[in-house]
């Protein structure tokens, strides 16, 4: 009587292994209740192992970790709450968050993020909730670095050493409600210009507007950068300054000693010409004269041939 198929030996041992991955096994040192993994404070210098695949929230503040691994953080698809403030996470890469495409609530706050690659929130286009805050090395974000969070409502940027953004960064998020952008040392020249003018367009209001201030340049001291715009305008668009002038008259001078050497050389092509016309003129007179004293000449000797009958001997 033939055997009864059944799993082979591969698929026992990948569900075996598979068992152990997202069986419910809590990481040492944190809570696991449901489908929530709490490990704060417990003082991990890396992201934990044996985290159940079904956990829906993770808390790892208040810890020591220098980096989210994207294969480990990967297997969570159904993680929707994710943070991670207090930690001392360096930088955020493009494949970070490939594998938690549902995530809704995002704190990377109280970091030392320096960098966030362009695409590093590209997949999470449900995201609701971001947190960045208190990332005083984190100078600069790329104009791709919401894209695709189009679901944002929830921005947090207060002391992250941001000196300027691009209105490219924000012209994704249209239900953006809440945006936090104070104690950041705000450069306020003309390439603040066109975010300037986009948070007065856009009427988006920053929840902390007051202390959200310009400390540069010292004109602009202290102003709110959602006041800015109007004033930018004016000094990078209409307004000139000394250096504007000089330039201009450097300009200007160039210009009229351009024109002048090409007056004189068209001068001294005109004079050339005339004098090459006018000698040209001469040698044919001079032809024609030389021309009619010859015809002259052989007229007179024909009259000479017809009053005497015959040549007249010279």
């Amino acid at each position: 009587m033939p055997r009864a198929a059944g799993p082979g030996p591969g698929w026992l041992l990948f569900s075996f292994g598979m068992g152990l991955v997202s069986g419910s096994k809590c990481p040492k040192g944190c809570e696991c209740q449901a489908q929530e993994v709490v490990c704060k404070g417990q003082q991990l210098s890396e992201y934990p192992p044996d985290i159940p695949l079904n956990t829906r929230r993770l808390i790892l503040s208040e810890n020591r970790i220098t980096s989210l691994p994207a294969m480990q953080l990967g297997l969570l698809s159904d993680l929707v709450y994710l943070d991670c403030h207090k930690n001392r996470i360096q930088e955020v890469m493009d494949y970070t968050f490939v594998g938690v495409f549902r995530l809704i609530y995002l704190d990377l706050s109280s970091n030392n993020l320096s960098s966030i690659s362009p695409f590093s929130f590209s997949v999470l286009g449900h995201l609701v909730r971001l947190s960045l805050a208190n990332n005083p090395h984190l100078s600069s974000l790329s104009k791709y670095t919401f894209a695709n969070a189009s679901s944002l409502r929830y921005l947090d940027l207060r002391n992250t050493g941001l000196k300027t953004l691009d209105r490219a960064a924000f012209q994704h998020l249209t239900v953006l409600q809440t945006v936090f952008l104070s104690e950041n040392p705000w450069q306020c020249n003309c390439s603040f210009l066109d975010f300037a003018i986009y948070l007065i367009v856009s009427h988006l209001e920053p929840s902390d507007e007051q202390n959200a201030t310009c400390t540069e340049p010292p004109e602009l001291l202290d102003w709110p950068i959602t006041r800015v715009g109007n004033p930018l305008r004016y000094m990078c668009i209409t307004h000139l300054d000394s250096h504007d002038y000089i330039f201009l008259l450097f300009i200007g001078f160039c210009i009229f000693a351009a024109g002048t050497v090409a007056a004189w050389l068209m001068g001294v092509c005109a004079v050339l010409y005339q004098n090459a016309s006018r000698k040209s003129s001469d040698d044919e007179a001079e032809d024609e004269g030389l021309k009619v004293g010859v015809d002259r000449r052989i007229f007179q000797s024909r009259d000479r041939v017809n009053h005497d009958g015959f040549p007249q001997m010279i």
